[in-house]
């Protein structure tokens, strides 16, 4: 065989094949919804055209074999802000399993939001290059291309997106609840956040007195950390205020932990407690004033142990 009998592929202007969007190109694609389906490893069954969405109307409204509902809109041009829009109205509108966009020409900022709406559990969105092609002198053919579409790994991010944000919100809840507390004075100024922790000086430089919180424990603590290049003075620092482990102990009700964590950098002195953020709203108040007592006790017993350092705080 030679190669020179082989064609070249050549692009087509779209709208020397569909001269008009809705009158050409949408009643072409109602018509040969199975090439769109081959492109999207769907299995649309029926297309109607101009289905209505409020006062809005919509280029396709598809179904599959299950009368799961797709919305199609078509712009045979660069996609843009208003189209986008559009997609998700009447998708929003028809309650429908997923949206198919198809544009000649996909702009990145609009491949990147498609990407982040897949991450929605409750809908999957399909991003579309339309091109025409043809070899030769061949009749043109159209030529469809899934630029973006639903997968199981953004479906994950996306859940996994959502349980950060809530567990922030019920984090800052939490804290906001606790430095409001009438016996919290040591952190009253502090703005809530939505870490695991929030904290203040205890008047000696790198030595800060944290309250902590995870889902299902809490506690306070003295986190000894002077930054950069300080782990052997944390640690000296830490064994001055250890030598006095017995008598700060008796002054505190709960347990206290010590731990130098000579795998880090830094060290603490923790109380742990029972109970977190992810305990019964109702149980709270009961959890943080133990935090708040706890925090309190900490503080009083370790002051006097802290007014004998002498390492140039």
């Amino acid at each position: 065989m030679s190669y020179s009998s082989i064609g070249k592929l050549q692009r087509v202007p779209l709208r020397e094949v569909w001269r008009h969007e809705a009158y050409d190109f949408t009643q072409w694609l109602q018509e040969n919804i199975d090439i769109l389906n081959d492109s999207l490893d769907l299995n649309l069954v029926t297309a109607e055209r101009e289905q209505a969405a409020g006062s809005f109307s919509i280029d396709l409204v598809a179904e599959d074999e299950d009368g799961t509902t797709y919305v199609i809109e078509n712009q045979l041009e660069k996609s843009n802000h208003d189209h986008l829009g559009k997609l998700i109205t009447y998708l929003t509108a028809r309650s429908a399993r997923g949206g198919i966009w198809i544009v000649s020409e996909p702009r990145p900022e609009h491949v990147a939001a498609m990407a982040w709406l897949n991450e929605s559990p409750s809908a999957d969105f399909y991003l579309v290059k339309v091109e025409a092609v043809r070899i030769g002198d061949s009749p043109a053919a159209p030529l469809l291309t899934m630029i973006v579409g639903p997968s199981a790994e953004a479906k994950e991010a996306g859940r996994a997106k959502g349980e950060l944000a809530e567990r922030y919100d019920i984090r800052k809840r939490w804290w906001t609840a606790l430095v409001a507390l009438p016996g919290a004075k040591l952190h009253a100024h502090i703005t809530p956040g939505t870490y695991s922790w929030i904290g203040t000086s205890s008047g000696i430089r790198g030595l800060s007195l944290n309250y902590v919180a995870n889902q299902y424990e809490c506690g306070a603590e003295l986190y000894i950390d002077r930054g950069k290049d300080s782990e052997e003075e944390n640690k000296r620092i830490f064994d001055h205020l250890q030598a006095s482990q017995a008598q700060i102990d008796q002054a505190i009700s709960p347990p206290v932990s010590w731990q130098r964590l000579d795998s880090r950098r830094a060290c603490r002195i923790r109380i742990t407690l029972p109970g977190g953020y992810r305990s019964p709203e109702e149980e709270w108040p009961f959890i943080q004033e133990k935090m708040v007592e706890a925090m309190n006790e900490l503080e009083q017993a370790l002051r006097p142990v802290l007014k004998t350092l002498t390492m140039g705080q």
